[in-house]
């Protein structure tokens, strides 16, 4: 007899793991139920079909069911919701019928959560952005067209995407984030990074900000109420959290994480017999904690079903887990970031060290060289990567791509100047800023190096009334003359320390060095070291950082 495989959601997990499972097996018997019009379609790509950068709605739209159909044969049930499975008869019921399965595929995402505030049943003009259906929705009540001002609910990846590409179309638009910050997968001075570079652009950001209720009249959403000011509006998009759609199965005991992500394994199957799961409502693991994680992204659907859809067929495939890679773009800016979060690391008590670098994306001698900020997290005894942000306008990608396979590969900071990265003048220096980041990082985990990051730094100034440090400004009298000195600091240029006596300073103090963005500031460190100062530390990037946060 065929194998019978149902594969239950058609977004992007179900149509790779149909197409896999077909490739596993030319003779299984394999059905897909979608509960709406259309599969496969790139849900990534809304906030980008907003602003007409995706010029069409058809573009969004991958795979047509046909594809399956003809050329996988597949069974594409559309506009069939199934509605209840049974795991021990092994059936599933849907909104037409009854069917039984060998195996089962469960690839059902997740829905958008919708707050609980007062008012909003009564409101036609708000839609969350997560589906083809709420684009249509959006666009069919002239948003695009009409709306002057939209106000953006959740500042996570799709809320920032969303802000970004209606600010392109000439929209005015408020940022509401519960949160102290702006896309909160990222550690917080990359976070106010973004934030700058949003509000650079015109967008009203509001942080540390939960909506209760809702001004409306006639149906129509008119003003939101908050603690700063009452936004006026003309319509509300949701993008404040999503929550995995497994009822179906948490309900008959499958095991799952707290926001109800069904727990799998690296076959991809559940806890319940021949039932697998992928996507948006599953858990993989992390492989840098080894607990299970939830990581909603494509990469990761896709990858997970085609794991899911092999097994199924009688395959023997592996997905062993992920550990929160991702980058978005924020106007001209990129922001990336892998492996482990230091706030994540601080609750788990981690013992981490931290090595920041600004340095060229391109060669100095190059037209319109952009720098990039990199943070690189290791192990203060191994050396071994943890994670990595990265921030700038050229070339984040590249770099966070290098860090994302550094850290499975299990690489230590000491290996990055040794990797053989592609180097021509339009897209890297001869040192590239991942080889620089090894430098740098390679100094401090050897002891001869110490740095203090801004925040450090910021307090310091706030809470040590005591005054038991000493700062000093290596930069020259022009960068000064331009901007200003840091609280107490007094100014030796780096060219002139050999020669100075340094009389008035404490070799015994903490010393406080910094530069433009941290290559001054280090040699300047080397030469106070040897000159008999017993504590010094090079501010990480230097003026740059401090006053792109203070």
């Amino acid at each position: 007899m065929k194998l019978k495989i149902i594969v239950i959601g058609g977004l992007s997990a179900g149509p790779s793991a149909a197409a896999k499972a077909r490739r596993q097996n030319e003779d299984a018997d394999i059905k897909l139920f979608e509960k709406c019009k259309n599969i496969s379609y790139a849900t990534c790509g809304i906030p980008y079909a907003l602003s007409g950068v995706i010029k069409t709605r058809e573009k969004l739209l991958v795979v047509e069911a046909n594809l399956l159909r003809e050329r996988f044969n597949i069974d594409v049930n559309l506009e069939e919701e199934v509605i209840d499975i049974y795991p021990l008869e092994h059936k599933v019921i849907t909104t037409k019928g009854e069917y039984f399965y060998d195996k089962l595929i469960y690839t059902v995402g997740a829905k958008t959560i919708i707050p609980p505030i007062k008012n909003i049943e009564k409101a036609k003009n708000w839609s969350p952005c997560r589906t083809i259906e709420d684009f249509d929705k959006i666009t069919q009540k002239g948003v695009l067209d009409k709306a002057n001002h939209v106000t953006i609910m959740g500042a996570g990846l799709i809320g920032v995407e969303v802000v970004e590409n209606l600010i392109e179309l000439g929209k005015k638009v408020t940022l509401i984030e519960g949160g102290d910050g702006v896309l909160p997968m990222w550690e917080s001075k990359f976070r106010k990074f973004a934030q700058n570079t949003l509000e650079t652009h015109g967008v009203e950001v509001i942080t540390n900000t939960f909506v209760k209720d809702f001004n409306v009249n006639q149906g129509k959403i008119f003003s939101i109420p908050t603690p700063l000011k009452e936004v006026k509006t003309d319509f509300v998009i949701m993008s404040v959290g999503i929550k995995p759609n497994t009822e179906m199965l948490t309900n008959k005991g499958a095991a799952h994480i707290g926001n109800g992500a069904l727990k799998v394994n690296q076959k991809m199957e559940t806890s319940l017999p021949d039932i697998y799961a992928a996507g948006d409502c599953a858990s993989i693991k992390n492989i840098l904690t080894n607990e299970h994680d939830y990581l909603p992204l494509g990469t990761h659907s896709n990858k997970g079903g085609r794991t899911a859809g092999a097994n199924a067929a009688g395959g023997n495939e592996l997905y062993k887990g992920g550990y929160k890679t991702a980058i978005i773009k924020v106007f001209d800016y990129t922001l990336g970031r892998t492996g482990l979060n230091p706030d994540f690391m601080i609750k788990n008590n981690i013992d981490f060290k931290t090595n920041l670098v600004i340095t060229g994306a391109t060669p100095s001698y190059y037209p319109n060289q952009k720098d990039i900020i990199i943070e690189t997290y290791y192990a203060p005894h191994t050396g071994k990567i943890l994670g990595c942000e990265a921030f700038g306008e050229h070339g984040v990608d590249k770099r966070i791509d290098v860090m994302s396979t550094a850290i499975y590969a299990g690489l230590s900071i000491e290996d990055l100047s040794n990797l053989d990265l592609a180097y021509a003048p339009p897209f890297s220096p001869a040192k590239d800023p991942v080889i620089v980041t090894g430098f740098v990082s390679s100094n401090a985990y050897k002891g001869g190096y110490d740095e203090i990051g801004s925040n450090q730094l910021h307090d310091l100034l706030t809470n040590n009334l005591e005054n038991n440090y000493q700062i000093i400004d290596v930069r020259n009298k022009a960068e000064i003359e331009k901007s200003y000195m840091l609280p107490g600091a007094v100014h030796i240029e780096l060219d002139t320390i050999r020669a100075k006596k340094l009389l008035n300073l404490d070799k015994n103090k903490l010393t406080i060095v910094y530069c433009a963005k941290g290559m001054r500031g280090y040699l300047s460190y080397l030469l106070l070291k040897d000159k008999g100062f017993k504590n010094v530390k090079n501010l990480s990037g230097g003026f740059t950082i401090w006053d792109k946060l203070y």
